[in-house]
């Protein structure tokens, strides 16, 4: 009973505060802003809609995960950018601007694609031949319902109070932060076992597709000439999941709890790289590395 309280009720609802709280950071404006930031959002959709999940299919290929590990792995792939993304932006001063946006238009993506992505996953690598019945419908909405109106509702507390939400949003980030840390170690504790049985397949995963992002999502973005805070920021949001989401639609949408275990593993791995890139970015921020061209053009 305790376990389905948690999977069914506390999990999304708490999903669903961290996505409000989110929320109460944004306005229209934030969106207008990614919309005149055309090459940003192409590059960062690219990244994390596209080479995202085919990066974690061929890392599950190339370790021989099958079955619920291995499904678990392609949802947290599929999830939007975590919200901490851009407190990671932040201290590697990247382009905060730029990550809050992009956040909010990956969740409002993350509607449509994570479904399509999701069901594939569950035909192709959950270990049977038998026919699969994928409810398409029940995971849009489900998803819809904890990221959509969440953050709408969150949008709307700041339009409609801006004085009182900007001075709950503060407040609403550390109750946010908590209730995630609070999500992760109860999905660890439920899946105790799986985890200690599965730690040594699943971190080595987890940590390759986390640097991996970071360094795609970051070569992207310099390859494509953006500025270098820019491409930090999409370094960061490459890579750092909505690892609570990924948690509540294998335990609360799909009912399969082992297919949550990569979610948590990932949801605390993901820090240990993403702290080192910020840090390591934040002493080089003040230095812009060469676009490319520019080295070979210097010396001829």
């Amino acid at each position: 009973m305790q376990s389905d309280a948690l999977s069914g009720v506390l999990l999304p609802l708490a999903l669903a505060f961290i996505m409000f709280s989110l929320g109460l950071g944004l306005g229209v404006d934030d969106f207008r802003r990614i919309l005149r930031q055309p090459k940003a959002l192409l590059v960062g959709a690219v990244c994390h809609f596209v080479l995202l999940p085919l990066v974690a299919y061929l890392l599950i290929r190339a370790t021989g995960l099958t079955g619920a590990f291995a499904v678990g792995f392609m949802i947290v792939a599929a999830c939007p950018t975590g919200s901490t993304s851009n407190l990671l932006t932040y201290v590697a001063r990247g382009d905060v601007a730029l990550a809050v946006s992009f956040t909010a238009v990956a969740s409002v993506l993350t509607i449509f694609t994570l479904p399509v992505i999701l069901s594939w996953a569950l035909q192709e690598l959950a270990g049977t031949t038998r026919s699969i019945e994928v409810p398409i419908g029940s995971i849009m909405a489900h998803t819809f319902l904890m990221l959509g109106v969440p953050v709408a509702l969150g949008m709307l507390f700041r339009h409609r109070a801006p004085a009182r939400a900007m001075a709950f949003e503060a407040r609403a980030t550390r109750i946010a932060t908590g209730l995630f840390v609070l999500i992760v170690v109860g999905a660890v504790v439920k899946n105790w076992r799986l985890l200690v049985d599965g730690f040594a397949v699943l971190a080595p995963v987890a940590l390759t597709l986390n640097v991996a992002m970071l360094l795609i999502g970051f070569g992207a973005a310099w390859a494509a000439r953006l500025p270098q805070r820019q491409a930090i920021t999409l370094g960061i949001e490459s890579s750092v999941q909505n690892a609570t989401l990924a948690l509540v639609m294998a335990s609360a949408v799909l009912k399969e709890d082992a297919m949550a275990v990569p979610g948590a593993v990932y949801g605390v791995l993901m820090y240990a790289g993403g702290l080192a890139f910020a840090f390591g970015m934040r002493r080089f921020t003040g230095t812009q590395l060469p676009q490319p061209g520019q080295a070979s053009s210097a010396t001829t």
